[in-house]
């Protein structure tokens, strides 16, 4: 007998667990659907077009650094680099944003609610309490 079942036998009261479910299914646009995929296959081509053209920038740069030894070039270089690893973590961004997009979850809302009155002074709930645990132990 668990707290609640010698509560309520003390009482002389019934308990109740009411258990709520709600389940919401995403229901997706097939018009949607399409344009998303049109809009990702843009943004992959552009970004995959600026990392081909960041690498060519680099390599250019990195020979007129080498044969001019100037520190601004070598600088320009940097941020290149910098620039084009950049643009590869964005094209892993979009994998990730594209997965978060066409995941298909079902949402389920769990809620429980205990229901336990008890009307009367607190001389009698003492009363009904000790009662109770004292009938429990025998």
């Amino acid at each position: 007998m668990d707290s609640f079942e010698s509560i309520s036998s003390s009482l002389n009261i019934e308990t109740s667990i009411v258990e709520k479910k709600t389940e919401v299914e995403i229901v997706k646009n097939p018009v949607n659907d399409n344009d998303i995929k049109k809009d990702y296959e843009y943004t992959r081509a552009n970004l995959y077009s600026l990392i081909e053209k960041g690498q060519e920038a680099i390599n250019g740069i990195m020979e007129l650094a080498g044969e001019s030894d100037s520190p601004r070039a070598y600088e320009v270089a940097g941020q290149l680099i910098k620039s084009v690893g950049d643009v590869t973590d964005k094209l892993i961004d979009l994998q990730k944003k594209l997965k978060d997009v066409e995941e298909d979850t079902t949402k389920t809302t769990n809620n429980v609610t205990n229901n336990a009155l008890f009307v009367g002074s607190t001389a009698e709930l003492s009363k009904l309490l000790k009662q109770g645990f004292l009938n429990n132990k025998e």
